[in-house]
């Protein structure tokens, strides 16, 4: 995905987050800490994958199926398909 190259910087500080977020559930389900404290962890995990998840597709519809270089439907409907399949399998 070339594309990503230009947002690499900011797509890799999104992921060392989220590795710390991470991180800091596990330590939380070391330490037995309260399931809240737990809870809280794993939802602002999930909403940072989720965060980072909106970046790239948008990022894909924009350059796969909307971008200006897009010469063919083919190569369009290619990219949406790709992008339908990726989200079915995310919301599974």
């Amino acid at each position: 995905m070339a594309h990503t190259i230009k947002e690499k910087a900011k797509l890799l500080a999104r992921v060392r987050r989220i590795r710390g977020q991470v991180e800091a559930l596990e330590r939380a389900l070391e330490s037995e800490k309260e399931c809240v404290e737990v809870l809280q962890q794993i939802a602002a995990a999930r909403g940072a994958i989720n965060s980072l998840m909106v970046e790239v597709v948008e990022d894909h519809i924009r350059t796969h199926v909307a971008g200006p270089a897009i010469d063919t439907e083919a190569q369009r409907r290619q990219g949406a398909e790709e992008l339908i399949d990726i989200i079915r399998a995310y919301l599974k």
